[in-house]
């Protein structure tokens, strides 16, 4: 076994504890995916990028959702499937599709975006409004300084 001060130095890492809080809440999240809108988590967030920052194309997509290209093109297929997203043919690349809501994806990209919202709200219960606002600048931060580093490797 371990030794506990060589526990203690990982669960105090940054990575460890953004890893822990992404755990603790996917579960509630893909339940709540699945009995309010159907759709698994993939789906969902990637029902939400359509919406958000449509019309894509696959790669983009799976950029946008935060999936890999695999998920994203089974997301988007099953999508298309249940007539959520419509797919075209790019006007730039005669190979490539463009993906964008339907009437029907656009009703239910309002449930999973009021969803999102709600989680976000449900996640950060425990924060007051200022601390709230901090966090997210915080992360803003991390977020942009990640992808800074992430352009010169």
């Amino acid at each position: 076994m371990a030794p506990r001060d060589a526990s203690s130095a990982l669960a105090a890492q940054l990575t460890w504890r953004l890893h822990r809080l992404g755990k603790l809440t996917d579960r509630v999240t893909a339940a709540a995916y699945q009995a309010e809108l159907g759709l698994g988590v993939a789906e969902g967030r990637a029902l939400a990028a359509a919406g958000a920052f449509g019309p894509l194309s696959v790669n983009d997509l799976a950029a946008h959702a935060h999936l890999d290209k695999a998920q994203a093109s089974r997301a988007a297929q099953m999508l298309v499937e249940r007539e959520l997203l419509a797919k075209t043919a790019s006007e730039h690349d005669a190979r490539a599709v463009v993906l964008s809501l339907t009437r029907r994806g656009a009703v239910l990209h309002q449930r999973a975006m009021a969803l999102i919202e709600r989680r976000n709200q449900e996640i950060m219960a425990c924060l007051s409004a200022p601390e709230r606002k901090t966090l997210l600048q915080l992360v803003d931060r991390l977020v942009a300084h990640a992808g800074i580093a992430a352009e010169t490797d």
